[in-house]
């Protein structure tokens, strides 16, 4: 895994960080590497459906992007946003009809996209297309597809995953 991401952040031009990652949408399962090393892996869920990187497909664009935001640093745990910004309550807070959708919660990593014509410009951009690695309230679905494009990962996780990476660190999305 480590080897096909550092092969095509070479490719790509992109700087080795201390911190990369790999998310593979078969296996629903998303990997740390630290100083070329596996560090954690953590379950995650993609799109319930079909990956795919165009505009308002609702599926998981693949290919390689970077951590360009890192978004709730100081919110707790389990903190609802909505358009980026916190709501000032916890997903357990919500109405039932609320909790019924997938929120996004505790942290955000937004994606850019860095392949332009795949992931990256006109109705293809992941950015544009607002994607995220994010904490959800549906942590019973993760390891299936559940989300709406989103990673999707346990709020304790996308917390200590927020922590271990800079923004501009590489992720590899794999579709096979």
């Amino acid at each position: 895994m480590y080897e096909r991401l550092r092969k095509k952040c070479v490719e790509s031009g992109v700087d080795s960080l201390p911190a990369a990652m790999a998310a593979s949408i078969p296996e629903q399962r998303l990997w740390l590497f630290e100083h070329g090393k596996s560090s954690k892996s953590y379950v995650m869920s993609s799109s319930k459906r079909e990956p795919s990187c165009v505009e308002n497909s609702l599926g998981t664009p693949w290919g390689l992007h970077e951590v360009c935001e890192k978004i709730g640093g100081d919110a707790p745990v389990g903190m609802i946003f909505k358009g980026r910004l916190p709501t000032g309550q916890c997903y357990w807070e919500a109405s039932e009809e609320e909790q019924k959708r997938n929120l996004i919660t505790s942290r955000i990593l937004r994606l850019r996209g860095l392949e332009p014509g795949l992931n990256a410009g006109g109705d293809r951009d992941t950015y544009a297309r607002y994607v995220y690695a994010h904490g959800t309230n549906h942590e019973n679905k993760l390891g299936s597809p559940a989300s709406s494009g989103c990673l999707q990962l346990s709020n304790a996780d996308v917390v200590d995953l927020f922590e271990r990476v800079p923004e501009g660190c590489p992720l590899l999305i794999l579709r096979e």
